[in-house]
């Protein structure tokens, strides 16, 4: 039994979504153009889907899961069930103006022309907001729509801001944030669930360690318990005695978000020769 698995024909998501599976551990025998590719050694089949037909698939049980966009999920796949957010692709739905436009608050869109691929996600927004609008549905390219005088306002997905800024636009309000997960349909059977679950075991690991580092240190054996203090380490680090007399080597693992913080402290606190290294994968 092999589970199939949906990512995106092509596109940022698609490289992302391949990388995380081979960064599991998972070859994919991939040819130019398929639309399906099996694994070598892992009971996975791959489907390459357009982003938009996939909760559709997901629903009719064609594939067991997904990677998609949770701005998707949000827009056509509400009733489909994350089992794991995978931290990458990671973007925002926003409403944007032209930037010759005077914007105070929502107010200034209602009655407006907005031009979006995000026809339901917009209108529960602006319906929580109590603001009428008429929507414009396109697909593809949404951002030219002012500039043509389709449109007075955009939503659209946003992640550097670098195409807004192009089209001379500018965001005004921010509707959700959204990275890629892996999306599960409601008729999964019991044994692609087990796989699922060994999936799951290894994205995890992948995760945890794209989020960490390993660091080692000298440190002198009365800075220790400072040392000590300082490192979030993910039980308790792990300290050896050195060769020279009256110090140690101690070994932990640090959030890279955190990173530059603590280093900091622990030069503060006498560490020295700090030698940071990537994580692979960590299990915990």
């Amino acid at each position: 039994m092999k589970l199939k698995i949906a990512i995106q024909k092509s596109g940022r998501l698609n490289e992302d979504s391949l990388n995380i599976l081979k960064d599991c551990g998972i070859s994919i025998d991939n040819g130019k153009d398929q639309l399906k590719a099996s694994a070598r050694n892992f009971p996975m089949e791959v489907f390459y889907l357009r982003n938009g037909d996939i909760p559709q698939y997901l629903r009719d049980g064609v594939v067991d899961v997904a990677i998609i966009g949770e701005n998707v999920l949000v827009e056509k796949g509400e009733d489909l069930r994350i089992a794991e957010k995978l931290g990458f692709s990671k973007c925002r739905v926003s409403l944007a103006v032209p930037k010759s436009t005077k914007y105070k608050s929502i107010e200034d869109l209602q009655g407006k022309r907005i031009a979006t691929s995000y026809p339901n996600t917009v209108e529960s927004y602006l319906n929580k907001k109590g603001i009428k609008a008429e929507l414009h549905i396109i697909s593809g390219s949404v951002e030219i729509a002012p500039n043509i005088g389709l449109a007075d306002a955009i939503c659209d997905i946003v992640s550097s801001g670098s195409t807004l800024f192009k089209n001379n636009l500018k965001e005004v309000e921010k509707i959700l944030t959204s990275e890629a997960v892996l999306a599960v349909s409601p008729k999964i059977g019991s044994e692609e669930e087990e796989v699922l679950a060994q999936l799951q075991f290894r994205i995890r690991a992948v995760l945890s360690a794209r989020l960490s580092k390993y660091v080692l240190m000298n440190v002198p054996n009365d800075s220790i318990d400072k040392i000590l203090t300082l490192l979030p380490g993910m039980r308790s680090p792990t300290v050896l005695p050195l060769a020279e007399e009256g110090w140690s080597s101690v070994h932990t693992v640090i959030n890279k978000d955190k990173f530059w913080e603590v280093i900091d402290e622990l030069r503060q606190a006498g560490a020295e020769g700090i030698l940071v290294c990537p994580i692979e994968k960590m299990v915990i």
